[in-house]
């Protein structure tokens, strides 16, 4: 699972800076005039998603637990680099105020999950923290969710792009951390349910 998320990782950051890297101002658009924020956003985002998969598969963390916080402290850093970032393009854009919502509201989400699960690993909580930080990625991935939303055919003609811009931006982390809520709430439920064996002891 982890690898195809580094997999759909990098192909949505091939497809990014190879748009970008050319400095053409048609290919920035709108960002043209921001590149600074664009840049400063893209540098943050970039380490994070990069970084996010290996921190979770078991077997690394356990041989290199020393790599596995230093890799974490760089990733909480770079996201507040993203963050700095997406501040300057949030009061920079002029999309009007509900795609300014959209992206802050993104924003917002990836602080307010990062934050928990760094107080969780400072306490020792470690498998709350381990469920925040998941959290925290589901949304980091938000940007790669967004782009394959609007490539979905027809998916651009089901509303003006001024609402349904910032609509597919809320539901592009909103929805798959709900549908990650919903997968913990029903394991949850099935390890607690009893077993016919413990019924009929």
């Amino acid at each position: 699972m982890w690898l195809l998320a580094v997999a759909v990782v990098l192909h949505f950051l091939w497809g990014t800076f190879h748009k970008y890297a050319a400095q053409d101002p048609n290919a920035y658009g709108m960002f043209w005039s921001r590149r600074a924020w664009l840049w400063t956003h893209l540098a943050g985002g970039t380490l994070t998603a990069l970084l996010g998969p290996w921190q979770f598969i078991t077997r690394l963390r356990n041989a290199y637990p020393s790599a596995h916080r230093w890799t974490g402290r760089v990733y909480l850093s770079a996201m507040l680099v993203a963050c700095v970032g997406a501040a300057g393009l949030i009061a920079t854009t002029p999309g009007g105020f509900a795609l300014q919502a959209a992206f802050a509201a993104t924003a917002l989400a990836w602080l307010c999950t990062a934050l928990p699960g760094y107080i969780a690993i400072r306490a020792g909580r470690t498998q709350d923290h381990r469920r925040w930080m998941l959290r925290n990625y589901i949304v980091t991935l938000a940007p790669m969710v967004f782009r394959l939303s609007i490539q979905v055919p027809g998916m651009m003609t089901l509303a003006h792009p001024a609402v349904l811009i910032p609509t597919l931006l809320w539901l592009s982390w909103a929805a798959p951390l709900l549908v990650y809520e919903l997968m913990s709430a029903i394991a949850r439920w099935v390890r607690r349910a009893p077993t016919p064996q413990a019924e009929l002891a």
